[in-house]
């Protein structure tokens, strides 16, 4: 059963700027793991983010190191979640979170399925 879906969109120029503006935000806002990719793919984990907070619901405490967008054994984008993310969403019984990335025209998005596993 769906728990809850999101979707967010990043313009990229934005994105590069306040980046480039606020060095720190690479640290303060990705996981070790993600802070070495290209912005136009830090761009649309930040936008997997958001839309991960959008579908938990309930956000309170959650940390920007709490989700990591990560490849599954597939390749395809994942979250590792900890911290409060992960209390929240095992508390919602969410066991199965679907996330889908695009980049076009200056933008990068994301959507996200928070799913249970009642039927």
């Amino acid at each position: 059963m769906i728990a809850g879906i999101g979707v967010d969109v990043v313009d990229l120029a934005r994105f590069e700027r306040a980046m480039t503006r606020t060095p720190g935000l690479r640290d303060r806002l990705f996981a070790e793991p993600e802070r070495a990719l290209p912005l136009r793919s830090l761009a649309g984990r930040f936008a997997a983010k958001e839309a991960l907070l959008k579908a938990l619901g309930q956000t309170d405490g959650v940390r920007w190191h709490d989700m990591a967008v990560v490849a599954d054994t597939e390749g395809d984008p994942d979250f590792m979640l900890a911290g409060r993310a992960a209390e929240i969403a095992a508390a919602r019984g969410i066991t199965r979170i679907h996330v889908s990335m695009s980049h076009d025209a200056g933008i990068a998005t994301a959507f996200v399925v928070a799913e249970t596993g009642e039927r």
